[in-house]
């Protein structure tokens, strides 16, 4: 049997209310929010830690059209 994780726990104790479509949406939108914040303090931290730079990203787009 496999055991639910505090995620899983949490969002079925919210689920099992009955709420309306409106802010079914705005739950969605608010947990998609959440993860492209984390999503995207990841890739900040990443760059920071390589030294990347914005004119990194452009090289490495003109890199595909060199080929």
């Amino acid at each position: 049997m496999q055991v639910l994780s505090n995620v899983q726990k949490e969002l079925l104790m919210l689920y099992s209310n009955d709420v309306s479509e409106e802010s079914l949406l705005e739950i969605k939108a608010l947990l998609a929010d959440y993860f492209a914040r984390r999503a995207s303090d990841k890739m900040d931290e990443f760059w920071e830690e390589k030294g990347l730079t914005a004119q990194a990203m452009v090289e490495w787009a003109d890199e595909h059209n060199r080929q």
